[in-house]
């Protein structure tokens, strides 16, 4: 049986025009939450910077060993080693170790449709698109809903995943004379693989077709050749281990500390930090997430522009070399106009949030607008020579 096959349909040039009108208000509705998330994007930032810059100038660094009642309500930096006494133990599986964590994980060997669509248009306006799909079987941690494949009878799942992927954390974690709580706990990721030997794995109750294999467990005949439905477990855990924390004292606790910028700070990274590297590791990744939101802020306008002008492109693809020239154009247009919108959008948000920066992009802006409307007159002057 081929784990390949194509469908092919067909659009009348009615219809494709019909459909694009649509597309004119998805793309109007992009747009206009598009930019004020921009805009939003660039307040947070701010916001951010300065909560940053507030928290590493009153940030003071305290030993772990003991709890200093002077330092009570204020933003502290402390280093030490995150410990736990708890054996954590999975009760499906019978595994235990004393650990921050115990992680299971849990796939099964599975259906997965991967599609790929190709259009080209035709004569008088209309679109024909031939879309292949590929299936592969794929050990997923998730269930794969095979009812919406193509080929939903020929490439059947077996059903959900059984005792699916599961997290154990320790209630109690220490740093030194201070305890951790669960919203810093949860940032202690890195882990290390825990074969579960012959001798753990008599502890496992009983179950049928599960049993010892590839340090972990199995439901299927062999691992090496596994089958439609077969299952394998696997476990990690996160060892007591060197951290670094920014947070407030409350107690002989942490908790968010409140900045006058707007912002809380509950900062844990792993390993022995300083708190000047804890602050610039943070800005860096304020900088990276701000970038990150406005190209994809950047890519939605640009989609919006693109919907609320694919009519243009519907109407000339009567003749397909002329369509497809539209389109093409469309696409700068797009481009350029998108981009002028981001870019005034930030400054403007600039301008409300950091005046001085704000109105230098905001001139940044009309001058390129200016220059591209310049270049657009003086053209059919330079042509004519």
């Amino acid at each position: 049986m081929s784990d390949v096959s194509r469908r092919v349909t067909r659009e009348s040039w009615g219809s494709r025009v019909a459909g694009s009108l649509k597309s004119v208000i998805t793309g109007a509705v992009l747009v206009c939450a598009a930019l004020p998330a921009m805009w939003c994007n660039e307040g947070r930032a701010v916001t951010t910077a300065r909560s940053l810059e507030e928290g590493a100038g009153a940030v003071v660094s305290v030993p772990s060993g003991r709890v200093d009642p002077a330092h009570e309500k204020g933003l502290v930096h402390v280093t030490g080693r995150a410990e736990t006494e708890e054996t954590l133990r999975d009760p499906e599986f019978g595994v235990s170790a004393t650990a921050i964590k115990l992680v299971r994980t849990t796939e099964m060997y599975q259906w997965q449709e991967r599609e790929q669509a190709e259009t080209r248009d035709k004569p008088g306006g209309g679109k024909e698109t031939t879309t292949t799909y590929g299936y592969a079987r794929v050990w997923s941690e998730r269930t794969i809903d095979s009812n919406a494949f193509h080929q939903s009878w020929s490439h059947k799942n077996p059903g959900p995943v059984p005792f699916p992927s599961a997290t154990f954390v320790a209630k109690t974690v220490t740093l030194g004379a201070f305890a951790l709580s669960g919203a810093l706990v949860d940032e202690i990721d890195e882990s290390e693989e825990l074969p579960v030997s012959a001798t753990m794995a008599t502890a496992l109750p009983r179950r049928t077709n599960v049993h010892h294999a590839a340090n972990g467990y199995y439901r299927g005949l062999n691992p090496d050749e596994p089958n439609l439905g077969d299952v394998r477990v696997r476990f990690r855990i996160v060892k007591p281990q060197a951290v670094s924390v920014v947070a407030r004292q409350s107690g002989r606790t942490f908790e968010p500390y409140q900045t006058r910028a707007g912002d809380s700070l509950l900062m844990l990274n792993e390993g022995t930090r300083s708190a000047e590297s804890m602050f610039r590791s943070a800005r860096a990744l304020n900088r990276v997430l701000t970038w990150i939101l406005r190209a994809t802020g950047f890519v939605f306008v640009f989609f919006g522009v693109l919907l609320a002008f694919r009519p243009i492109a519907v109407l000339g693809s009567v003749v397909p070399v002329f369509g497809s020239l539209l389109e093409a154009g469309l696409g700068l247009f797009s481009l350029g106009l998108a981009a002028v919108l981001s870019l005034v959008t930030i400054a403007a948000a600039w301008a409300f949030y950091r005046p001085l920066f704000g109105l230098g992009m905001l001139a940044a802006a009309v001058a390129a607008i200016l220059w591209l409307r310049r270049r657009g007159r003086t053209r059919p002057a330079h042509a004519r020579r």
